[in-house]
């Protein structure tokens, strides 16, 4: 083998053991920075409206970035205290139409058991005593088996739960130093947004700085895109389910949709964490029209999500709707819920590393 193949090969290596290495040190370090990360995401937010009001308003930098920050605080305190009006009215409803409902639900079950259950037992009983006593022993050693399992299961569920409890309570204090330490940092990196740009750019050598000045200016068009998807996602959600309601005359129908198109927001589940069980219900309380008209709507919903997924992630993103729809299933199958996430993600990011020919630029030093 050639000398020149062995520099290559070598410099091949090179580059993988660094980007392993680069993953591992920004996953490590990650994990003890994460309240400065999301500060600098806060920021980043926030930039627009702080240059606004710094340009428009005349407001010192320092001044905008307090407003802006108290502006995000009165929006989540103002979606918080709406969600908590609603949950009070809802509750207030349910307790006025859960009872009747309740009532009809346990005569709906006493009339199976009645009727189906009890002669099916009877049955099974005489088929029972008809057995040898060897055959009898073995189901009942059966049964308790199922029995201990289930037992078990349920022990080892009630114990995990109990255990956790006293981590989610050592884990509000963290919480609370990540908030403040993030709030912190947010303001500082927003006020001296500018400053430390033109620090990093000074760091960094010139064609460096050209390639990661592309890489970000696509990833920050791919994640305001990607965010105008959900958006859109979300919208066309809550007015199919909006419309879908109203149809099938349901109370509170406008905050049952909102309620639903912001549940959508979790990949994959969804619309079927309130779908679901409420179908299953209205089925089991007697009433099969609404739950029929709530599988339809639900598997309208589902089918449009599906359809229309791809097709704006691509167009809000700029990616091909096939290369979406294997980001997709890809990140799926690899990471579960998560990896419809991070799919698209990841795509976005090779895609922004191709367009600033980083991957052209490494080619070129393996090859020398």
């Amino acid at each position: 083998m050639s000398s020149q193949y062995i520099q290559r090969l070598v410099r091949f290596l090179l580059v993988i053991a660094a980007v392993i290495f680069g993953s591992i040190a920004i996953y490590y370090t990650a994990t003890v920075t994460y309240p400065f990360i999301i500060a600098f995401l806060l920021a980043f937010f926030m930039n627009p409206l702080v240059n606004y009001l710094e340009k428009k308003a005349k407001m010192p930098r320092a001044l905008a970035v307090i407003v802006s920050l108290i502006a995000l605080f009165a929006v989540l305190a103002g979606l918080v205290t709406l969600l908590i009006v609603e949950i009070v009215s809802g509750t207030q409803y349910l307790a006025e139409v859960v009872p009747s409902h309740f009532q009809t639900l346990v005569v709906y079950i006493e009339d199976i058991v009645a009727s189906q259950i009890i002669p099916l037992y009877k049955d099974w009983a005489a088929l029972f005593k008809n057995l040898d006593a060897s055959q009898q022993d073995t189901i009942m050693n059966n049964i308790q088996s199922v029995g201990t399992k289930i037992a078990t299961t349920v022990g080892q569920f009630i114990q995990g739960v109990l255990q956790h409890i006293p981590k989610l309570l050592g884990w509000l204090p963290n919480a609370a130093t990540v908030i403040i330490f993030s709030l912190l940092a947010t303001f500082f990196i927003s006020k001296d947004w500018y400053r430390l740009n033109g620090a990093v750019q000074r760091l960094l050598p010139t064609r460096a700085r050209t390639s990661g000045q592309a890489v970000f200016l696509n990833l920050k068009r791919a994640l305001f895109g990607f965010v105008k998807a959900q958006a859109t996602l979300i919208s066309i959600t809550t007015v199919i389910v909006l419309i879908g309601l109203l149809i099938l005359r349901v109370d509170y129908a406008i905050t049952i949709a909102l309620i639903i198109g912001i549940v959508d927001v979790l990949p994959y589940l969804g619309t079927g964490i309130v779908f679901v069980p409420w179908i299953i219900y209205a089925a089991m309380s007697g009433d099969v029209p609404f739950a029929i008209g709530l599988g339809v709507l639900y598997v309208v919903v589902l089918v449009q999500r599906q359809i229309m997924e791809p097709k704006i992630l691509s167009s809000s993103i700029g990616l091909d709707p096939l290369a979406t729809l294997i980001a997709l299933f890809v990140g799926f199958k690899l990471l579960g819920f998560l990896g419809l996430i991070a799919g698209p993600v990841l795509l976005v990011v090779i895609r922004a590393l191709h367009s600033a020919n980083v991957f052209h630029d490494l080619w070129r030093f393996i090859k020398g």
